[in-house]
């Protein structure tokens, strides 16, 4: 009499093993998938960002008849003004530093410990792009990991020129309104090469919090922030 044979199923522990290597293989092509990006945007540029893509979605669904304001243009296209007045305000050792300042995510971290939940993010201009380009706007300890490797990925890649240009031309200035050539032709009418000190320096403020200061311009703490960039312009390393 033949014996019948059973076939063996996998057990729970082989399961676990099995999912915990897909997610692996998948963080990793992830990762690869962002460098391999990355490495193409030194000579090519990025036509739009993570933070574009979803505002064009939500516009598209909140105020269809609102249009995205978006213009590239080359580095020595933009006002010194400017670059001198976004390092001034977002990352003053942004020439020297490796992408990352660990004095400040050390305090954003104290600060968020304090009130419960993420309030700062301690993020320097290249931290910055990095969540701009690939991430979303959702604030976690697990975003921030991931802003973390995307922005070690951009500082080991490109020089700081690059990664300031892809910035200045990537930044939300308003609902919808994107990079510098957009935002100088929105509020003042002039091109980006032709922002003076003073409009610089309230361009750079409102970076904090665009949307709420193109409905806000008559802010007092937007003047008096303003004319504190204004001082600290002069000082400003900009990369060459």
């Amino acid at each position: 009499m033949t014996a019948t044979r059973r076939t063996s199923r996998p057990g729970p522990a082989r399961w676990i093993v099995y999912l915990v290597a897909v997610v692996v293989f998948a963080w990793l092509a992830t990762q690869v998938f962002y460098f391999a990006q990355i490495a193409v945007w030194n000579y090519v540029n990025p036509r739009s960002t993570a933070y574009m893509r979803s505002d064009a979605w939500r516009l598209s669904q909140e105020k269809p008849g609102l249009s995205m304001q978006h213009t590239w243009v080359p580095y020595d296209q933009i006002s010194r003004n400017l670059k001198r007045a976004i390092i001034a305000s977002e990352d003053a050792n942004f020439v020297n530093n490796n992408g990352y300042e660990t004095d400040a995510i050390l305090q954003a971290w104290e600060r968020n410990k304090a009130k419960g939940k993420i309030v700062r993010g301690g993020s320097t201009i290249t931290q910055q792009l990095a969540r701009n380009l690939f991430l979303s706007r959702e604030k976690s300890y697990i975003r921030k990991a991931q802003e973390l490797i995307i922005t070690w990925m951009l500082d080991t890649l490109m020089n700081k020129e690059r990664i300031f240009e892809i910035y200045l031309n990537s930044v939300e200035w308003a609902n919808g309104v994107y990079g510098a050539e957009a935002a100088a032709r929105y509020y003042y009418k002039t091109p980006a090469s032709g922002l003076t000190a003073a409009q610089s320096a309230r361009l750079a403020v409102m970076l904090q919090q665009p949307k709420y200061y193109d409905e806000h311009r008559g802010s007092a703490y937007l003047a008096q922030r303003s004319r504190v960039i204004a001082r600290r312009m002069g000082a400003a390393e900009l990369p060459e």
